[in-house]
């Protein structure tokens, strides 16, 4: 089976993968056939700076190729975080620089990345402990940092926690508020994230209502 690749940039949905159905591509999308690693880099621009465009589909016969031109020219970063759940089924979120997010951070050298997973949460969050209970997903966007632009591959992970535990926001990462969210904060949540975080909540969601432990398969893993 042929893999797809969704990054966002600025938000917005950039997928990399196999020539679409043209009639099944959304309104204010844009689908590209790409034979050159040069042309990523205009369509990146084209996405960022045009507001009516939503989306771009970038596909060819070779998608592993498109990816790696896709990634030639930008600075790899990876990340890790957690999709932690209570014993009353509420999900944990950080309030951080006027945005709901989901706890996640820089994997540190030579520390695994499910290691840095719960390290990032516990730091975040001041929880003292955590169960991991399997990967969840994957998700990509970019970001310019020192007039360079980086991608930031995040992997996620289905933890427990008990809502008996205090929280303590990590002040110095600019987090004012950490709560579980019950049904109404989900929907706050997901009106007021980040896109890119949707595709975590909506996995989350999915491995809730399935076998304990099991999450969805993660079709951007390498």
């Amino acid at each position: 089976m042929v893999r797809n690749y969704e990054v966002h940039i600025d938000g917005k949905p950039f997928i990399i993968g196999e020539r679409p159905d043209f009639n099944d591509l959304p309104a204010n999308w844009l689908a590209v056939g790409v034979d050159t690693p040069g042309e990523f880099v205009q369509l990146r621009q084209t996405l960022a700076q045009e507001d009516g465009l939503f989306g771009i589909h970038a596909f060819g016969p070779d998608v592993e190729q498109l990816w790696d031109w896709f990634r030639q020219d930008l600075h790899f970063v990876q990340a890790a975080g957690g999709a932690v759940t209570d014993e009353h089924g509420r999900l944990l979120a950080i309030h951080r620089l006027g945005r709901w997010d989901l706890p996640k951070g820089k994997v540190e050298p030579k520390e695994s990345i499910e290691a840095a997973a719960s390290r990032e949460v516990m730091e975040e969050c001041g929880l003292p402990t955590l169960l991991v209970r399997g990967h969840l997903c994957v998700t990509w966007h970019t970001y310019a940092r020192n007039g360079r632009q980086h991608l930031k591959r995040t992997d996620w992970f289905l933890m427990d926690a008990s809502a008996a535990e205090p929280l303590t926001a990590q002040a110095e990462e600019h987090i004012d508020e950490v709560r579980w969210l019950d049904a109404a904060g989900l929907v706050e949540l997901r009106q007021g994230t980040y896109p890119s975080l949707l595709p975590v909540i909506n996995a989350w969601e999915a491995a809730r209502r399935g076998p304990a432990g099991s999450g969805p398969a993660d079709p951007s893993a390498p």
